[in-house]
């Protein structure tokens, strides 16, 4: 466990910490207090100690370093000051860059400052202190998935790829309309948990934007875990695809709303498939479960196929976009350098970055779909002008330059600057995050 040198006496002293094996995982410990801060934080119930064994091994897999900030001086009735009153934690994962090329992202997660301690700067504290530990150990991009909107901006992040939420009405007139191939089969939950990380390993090698999954995801997806607590999730059911040669390469795991509400409604919770084929097969089986009149799923691809293929388009209701993942860039010419590119040119880029990490002017020459990049002097003569969070939005192609530009987010500084822009940051397919973390 490390200690950060505090500014002051009555600020919160602020620790950091691994978990290993050798980690203390009964009720008084620090573990345990720090997971009751993540809990708090969240609105979530006050942790189970039998669960703390089962959450240790799926962090000590996950790599995770956990970040508590404690407050030494309490009342005299606060809570047990051994728990943190402002947690964070990170870890690290391949962020997919397009063209077969994954990159290790810096994934940020587990943030939380409790109300009776904002605005005393604990978060700019960790946030600051963990971005340029995480640039000097090497790491060109930053991420996280956001509870609330209006935080990380200010700390350099662009929201990077979005998803919608759907409403599907699976009565008389669902119909998928593309040929069936291959077997759907229902699996239990001890099988699932291999079957759904060797289909998710298949789509994060071909989804742009794809952040590999944690230890804990394949475990919720297939029932083994419930969402809450690492304990059997009873009422979640897993079926899985197989191609015509008997490959998995597909899976979806849902729950029954129950019967109190109408109309009658499957919830998807996970849904994976390695191509668009597989995506409509998993419809398809959805679209057949007997007593059921609606499914909803929310992480479905902005570029969705499944309306295209029903018979009847106006199955299918859009409920709602999400952001899902956030990039920082924290070394543009590592980060650019590291990313497919779908078209040949060159531009020139200005970065303004409060923080320094991504500061500067940089010359980005695209050929045969890798990238070169250089860092330029101060009179570079910079086409566009952009914050880091705006480069954040742009590095996948989920967001234009023009589109960015038309919100005040980009300055064209040439006539051609953003049409260049364009060009070399577009995708044929839009980035698809269907992990959270």
């Amino acid at each position: 466990m490390s200690t950060h040198t505090q500014t002051g006496t009555t600020a919160p002293r602020i620790e950091t910490f691994s978990v290993n094996a050798d980690t203390d995982t009964s009720a008084d410990g620090a573990l345990a207090a720090w997971f009751e801060g993540v809990s708090f934080g969240f609105h979530e119930g006050r942790l189970e100690a039998e669960d703390l064994p089962k959450l240790a091994e799926a962090y000590r897999a996950d790599g995770r370093i956990l970040w508590g900030a404690y407050d030494d001086n309490p009342g005299p009735h606060a809570w047990d000051p051994r728990i943190p009153v402002a947690t964070y934690g990170t870890m690290v994962n391949s962020l997919n860059v397009g063209g077969g090329r994954f990159l290790d992202a810096h994934l940020i997660t587990a943030v939380t400052v409790r109300a009776t301690h904002r605005r005393r700067g604990l978060l700019r504290r960790m946030m600051t202190a963990d971005l340029q530990a995480a640039g000097s150990r090497g790491h060109a991009i930053a991420a996280l998935t956001a509870s609330e909107a209006t935080i990380y901006g200010r700390f350099g992040f662009g929201t990077a790829t979005h998803t919608t939420s759907i409403e599907v009405d699976v009565r008389e007139r669902f119909a998928i309309t593309s040929e069936p191939y291959g077997r759907m089969e229902v699996v239990g939950a001890e099988a699932a948990v291999g079957l759904t990380q060797e289909i998710f390993a298949g789509f994060h090698a071909r989804s742009l934007g794809s952040i590999g999954r944690q230890y804990a995801y394949a475990r919720r997806s297939s029932g083994l875990w419930g969402e809450e607590r690492p304990q059997p999730d009873k009422a979640l059911r897993t079926a899985v695809h197989y191609d015509d040669d008997g490959r998995p390469d597909a899976f979806v795991s849902y729950s029954f709303a129950g019967w109190e509400k109408t109309p009658y409604t499957m919830r998807v919770k996970d849904l994976v498939a390695v191509s668009d084929a597989a995506y409509l097969e998993l419809w398809r089986y959805l679209g057949s479960l007997d007593l059921v009149e609606r499914v909803t799923f929310g992480m479905a691809p902005v570029q969705d196929p499944l309306p295209w293929a029903l018979a009847d388009r106006r199955c299918r209701e859009l409920k709602s976009d999400e952001d899902v993942l956030w990039l920082r860039i924290l070394d543009p010419v590592a980060a650019l350098e590291a990313r497919a590119y779908e078209s040949d040119g060159s531009v020139v880029i200005r970065v303004n970055d409060p923080l320094g990490h991504a500061d500067g002017a940089f010359l980005l020459e695209t050929e045969g779909g890798k990238a070169d990049v250089k860092k330029l002097g101060s009179s570079a003569g910079e086409e566009i002008e952009m914050d880091v969070s705006a480069l954040g939005s742009l590095y996948l192609g989920g967001a234009a330059a023009s589109t960015l530009a038309s919100a005040g987010r980009i300055t064209a500084h040439s006539a051609d600057g953003l049409a260049k822009a364009d060009r070399l940051f577009s995708v044929a397919r839009q980035p698809y995050c269907i992990t959270h973390f």
